[in-house]
């Protein structure tokens, strides 16, 4: 029987639930960041703690969902994922007490992860095939850069409408009213996207191949003698350290470039717009030489990056520097979050076991939702301003080093033999 070939509209459906999905608990937060404080009443370690309880969810979500992913349709999953997370979006709007902030984030944590995520990887890794893993998952990652620009720029467009008026005025009731429109009308998106992926992603032929006919603890134990799950467990967590710093970067525009608030919106989603293109750059790249090497090279970017913002010459007089080496760390970030998961065929971690891999490599690579929030909002907290961001910029450096140790190890296990 001929292969079924997979539309690349098949992609394009991942790459826009797998932002959408996001939008609400994280992006909105990284473009917003101080305007969220303050409409919240929050401190940066009370956000903090908002992200360790999803992360805690999240975690059992990883362990449990993962073989979920193996026995059932990624259609299915996915689109009751996205409507569920809208969901939540009402109530995020309504401005909940710092207690049920908290809930809401741990329930985000069920709906974002247990049903979303190693269906989402899953799906990606069919789509990519034997021979464009490294383009399926920069593109995928990329993509869902893309989306998440188009969606923190609509709304900072609508944010600026509402504040203009306000701008000498900032008012914590102005900051709502405008923060809750762009909450309000992103819902309002991902569960319109939800119903697209309902009726228009196709289930193909090879995701009837590779569902398993029940789930069971020996794909576990089997999934963890393999020694590319354990590298990628500690590939992972280092590299989503980086990703969870790229959040403050609209808050350094503010403390220490002295941005307004509008200008600071503006960084992040700039920012943004970076993943997009270093998707679509890695992604022409890697497939065509050894994508374990680029994993290795792109933690060497990130760490040298991260040593520009924590050695202090970054600051309000050197604005050419401060987008420089934004863009210097946010490459060298993204760029790993492209290929992290690229790697698993070259790992031989077996396609059928993929969501199970996938679900206990993320048990422990994905930990930094639990404690980089906290542990960043008590460094920026504890000593305010440069300081403080110096200190988090020192720490997604120490990280970035050992996650490019574990990458040049992995590197050497599974390098494609040159005959």
């Amino acid at each position: 029987m001929k292969k079924q070939k997979i539309p690349w509209y098949y992609l394009f459906l991942l790459i826009l639930a797998g932002e959408s999905v996001f939008i609400l608990p994280f992006v909105l937060p990284r473009v917003f960041r101080p305007t969220v404080l303050e409409a919240f009443n929050l401190s940066n370690v009370e956000l903090g703690y908002c992200f360790s309880v999803y992360g805690i969810v999240a975690l059992f979500s990883y362990l449990f969902g993962g073989p979920l992913a193996d026995k059932f349709s990624p259609r299915k999953l996915i689109a009751v994922a996205l409507w569920s997370t809208a969901l939540g979006g009402i109530v995020y709007g309504m401005f909940p007490s710092y207690f049920v902030l908290k809930i809401l984030y741990g329930y985000w944590g069920f709906t974002t992860i247990f049903l979303f995520w190693s269906p989402m990887i899953k799906a990606t890794r069919v789509w990519g095939g034997a021979h464009s893993q490294g383009k399926a998952f920069s593109f995928l990652d990329g993509g869902r850069g893309f989306v998440g620009s188009l969606f923190a720029m609509m709304g900072v467009v609508i944010f600026s409408f509402f504040m203009t008026v306000w701008i000498e005025d900032t008012a914590v009731s102005n900051s709502q009213i405008a923060i809750q429109y762009v909450i309000f009308t992103s819902s309002g998106i991902v569960a319109l996207v939800g119903v697209l992926i309902w009726f228009l992603m196709e289930e193909t032929r090879q995701e009837e191949k590779i569902l398993v006919e029940k789930i069971s603890v020996s794909q576990i134990k089997k999934v963890l003698r393999l020694p590319s799950v354990w590298l990628l467990m500690i590939i992972i967590l280092c590299a989503y350290i980086g990703y969870k710093v790229t959040d403050v970067l609209s808050l350094y525009a503010k403390d220490v470039m002295l941005y307004n608030t509008i200008q600071s919106a503006q960084v992040g989603t700039i920012l943004l717009f970076i993943r997009p293109v270093i998707g679509v750059i890695i992604g022409l790249l890697a497939d065509r030489s050894q994508t374990t090497l680029w994993l290795f090279l792109c933690f060497v970017v990130s760490f040298f990056g991260a040593l520009l913002f924590a050695t202090g010459i970054v600051n309000a007089g050197s604005t050419v520097l401060f987008f420089v080496s934004i863009f210097i760390v946010a490459s060298g970030v993204y760029a790993v979050r492209c290929l992290y998961f690229a790697v698993m065929d070259a790992g031989q971690i077996p396609l059928i076991l993929t969501g199970t891999a996938v679900g206990v490599i993320s048990l422990v690579g994905y930990t930094p939702d639990i404690f980089a929030g906290p542990v960043i909002g008590y460094l920026l907290d504890s000593w305010p301003g440069a300081t403080g961001h110096q200190y988090v910029f020192w720490m997604l450096a120490g990280f970035h080093l050992v996650g490019g140790i574990a990458a040049w190890r992995y590197f050497q296990l599974y390098k494609k033999k040159v005959l």
